[in-house]
């Protein structure tokens, strides 16, 4: 059979289950969008920016656990997308990066976009090629979607010249097969049984630290912890790995970036079981988490292991395997009498907490802990929710108490601000069950807001809260705790709600507390009827998250003594009159 490059890779991108391709159009992937047109199964999704079309593609994975595809024009395209490919290889996240190429039949020079994207994309991707034959661009499709979903995820570009797109290729049924699919790494039976031994020998007090590579382990994780009587801490990506609703649900994190009975609780452990993590420094808080006792390290990348801490031991194994071959080992509860004990004091300090946050109600703006609080009792456990870059996440992490793997979508080692919004819209597209919030800092919406316009014309609900303090808030935070004086982090004002109408997009007002729950109820019609709304929210951010006040902390901490001291010095000079 003949059939044009355009119509092989959308066969590809339809066995791959791909659903969803964001991007713009240009002049040397209109065959593929004439393509895509006549698929029923993969919907083009036009964006404002292709920076956002990044952001959409990883909020589907987050969101849904399906690999989706941004599709770029040469040049400008790739380069704009970066941030969201960057984003996306940070964090994990697997994404089909489908890039264009220009004419490699002409023979001409200086074309149009000619940049050498592969040479861009490589730093920031799991691989970059380029399909030089028709005949190949199947698997080279097929191949690019197992490395991406393979290992450690992450992005993966495959670059197709103008050229293939537009002629027909002969294709054989050899042609249109994907390759094997390699298997995940497995722990050995010893080092299972290694494993087992350090965990539930007489007196041990394990702590499990979970990343967002432990999420295809679901609910063994809890059967783990119950039996170890283990408190469970968990990444900030990973966020949601574990019932944060369950008695041994700790915090994300353990070390001074936590509140202090967290910090008691895990310093009480004498063994640490890290699951599917890198102890990255955002994770860490500035790699403040020093694990307790022998460290047993199961990661399918290799690279992490030892890297950060040095693991007594170290496995490349798939987590979901790893720990169901664990739990063959401890069939039955070896915690012990401070199971009960353990639990109190656990539900105590997030009560404590939680109490503390919601006593310190701002005077006459919106108090961060009580909206978080009405927006999960409102749109309920279900609920997924896409925080941007800096003060909307941490307050998120530390406030929200979230049920399942893909309820929070942030981006945490690349920080990208602008994620929020186009995340939360390639979450609502695949998991249009789900109810989807976006927290929007009032920075990040300068970068991406007007993706408003793609969730009003593609009919997308999701409600958008816009986090508006004036600032760069953690950065500014930053400032005035160091120099008490804030630098190029102060907005200039704007009138969100005539951008939203302008957008196309319904908004409201939320200026105080006493206005959450008529709001919440106006923003839960609006969606209900399937349309997004935007909430100019009034936020107060004067309280600092236990995660800021831990890493000034920390970072303080490791300065020389004299930095230290001259550093101290200035900052209260400067708060004298």
């Amino acid at each position: 059979m003949r059939l044009t490059g355009a119509e092989i890779v959308v066969r590809a991108l339809e066995d791959e289950g791909v659903r969803f391709c964001f991007g713009i159009p240009g002049t040397h992937n209109i065959e593929l969008y004439d393509a895509l047109a006549s698929s029923d199964q993969v919907r083009a999704v036009l964006v404002t920016d292709e920076q956002s079309a990044g952001f959409m593609a990883d909020g589907v994975w987050r969101a849904s656990g399906q690999l989706a595809c941004a599709n770029l024009v040469p040049g400008a395209g790739l380069t704009h997308a970066l941030s969201g490919i960057a984003e996306a290889y940070l964090d994990g996240v697997p994404m089909l990066v489908l890039g264009c190429g220009i004419r490699q039949d002409s023979g001409r020079a200086f074309q149009l976009h000619d940049v050498d994207q592969l040479v861009m994309a490589r730093p920031v991707t799991k691989a970059a090629v380029r399909v030089t034959e028709g005949k190949g661009l199947y698997r080279a499709i097929r191949s690019a979607c197992a490395i991406a979903r393979s290992g450690t995820p992450g992005p993966v570009m495959v670059e197709v010249p103008v050229d293939l797109y537009l002629f027909q290729h002969a294709m054989d049924d050899e042609g249109l097969q994907a390759e094997p699919v390699e298997e995940p790494p497995q722990a050995s039976a010893e080092q299972v049984r290694r494993a087992a031994i350090l965990l539930s020998e007489p007196g041990a007090r394990p702590l499990l630290y979970l990343g967002l590579g432990a999420a295809g382990a679901g609910g063994d994780l809890v059967t783990l912890a119950e039996r170890l009587g283990a408190p469970v801490a968990t990444t900030i990506s990973g966020k949601g790995v574990f019932p944060e609703s369950h008695p041994l649900f700790l915090w994300n994190g353990f070390g001074p970036a936590a509140p202090p009975f967290a910090r008691r609780v895990a310093g009480d452990c004498s063994v640490t079981l890290a699951i599917g993590c890198r102890f990255s420094e955002v994770g860490t808080g500035s790699y403040g988490c020093e694990p307790r006792g022998p460290l047993i390290h199961v990661d399918v990348n290799p690279a992490v292991l030892h890297r950060n801490y040095r693991a007594t031991l170290g496995i490349v194994a798939d987590s979901a395997a790893f720990v169901r071959a664990l739990l063959h080992l401890i069939p039955s509860p070896v915690g012990g009498g401070r199971v009960p004990h353990l639990h109190d004091t656990i539900r105590q300090g997030h009560e404590a907490v939680q109490g503390e946050r919601l006593e310190q109600r701002s005077p006459d703006r919106v108090t961060p802990a009580v909206l978080l609080e009405a927006l999960q009792r409102r749109f309920g456990p279900q609920t997924i929710y896409a925080t941007d870059s800096g003060n909307g996440t941490f307050l998120a992490m530390e406030c929200l108490r979230l049920e399942h793997a893909g309820s929070f979508l942030a981006p945490v080692d690349y920080s990208c601000m602008g994620y929020a919004i186009p995340a939360a819209i390639g979450a609502k597209l695949a998991r249009p069950d789900a109810p989807v919030v976006a927290l929007a800092g009032d920075g990040a919406f300068l970068m991406t807001g007007l993706e408003l316009l793609t969730a009003a014309s593609q009919g997308i609900p999701l409600a958008v809260f816009l986090l508006r303090d004036g600032e760069l808030a953690q950065i500014a935070q930053l400032q005035e705790t160091a120099f008490h004086r804030k630098v190029a982090t102060v907005l200039p004002d704007y009138h969100a709600g005539s951008l939203a109408e302008a957008l196309g997009v319904e908004w409201l007002a939320l200026q105080r507390d006493e206005e959450i729950e008529e709001v919440l109820e106006r923003v839960a019609r609006i969606v209900g009827e399937g349309r997004p709304v935007l909430v100019d929210s009034a936020i107060d951010y004067d309280r600092k998250t236990w995660f800021t006040r831990g890493i000034v902390k920390t970072n303080l901490a490791r300065l020389p003594w004299r930095d230290r001291m001259r550093l101290v010095i200035r900052a209260m000079g400067r708060r004298l009159p």
